[in-house]
């Protein structure tokens, strides 16, 4: 279905490729001239189902579903677990596992690079 009207004449298409430093022949010209026009039918084509579109009524979600969030905090089977796990790492500092950095290692004296 193509309503090519010609929006866009042969002298536009002509300043856009100069503006564009395009060296368009005649022939490139007319099928420019072509598409471009179809181009901006296809826009007003959009305009028209956006203003269709914009008479309904708005919905934020089409389903009915409400996001159900739990509250963050310990239940009672997991009370004390933390420090266990804790007590099994082979290092800690400050109630947090100890581990060497990944992104920036920084090495002690001493320390052999890893390969």
């Amino acid at each position: 279905m193509n309503h090519l009207n010609n929006m866009i004449s042969k002298k536009e298409v002509k300043h856009i490729a100069k503006l564009a430093r395009l060296g368009l022949t005649e022939k490139e010209i007319e099928k420019y001239q072509k598409e471009l026009s179809s181009i901006l039918d296809y826009i007003k084509r959009l305009e028209r189902v956006d203003s269709e579109i914009s008479n309904l009524p708005s919905i934020s979600h089409p389903s009915e579903f409400e996001n159900i969030i739990r509250s963050d905090k310990e239940s009672e089977k997991c009370k004390g677990q933390g420090a266990k796990l804790l007590d099994l790492a082979p290092q800690t500092e400050k109630g947090y596992l100890k581990v060497r950095s990944v992104l920036n290692p920084v090495r002690s004296p001493g320390q052999k690079k890893l390969s």
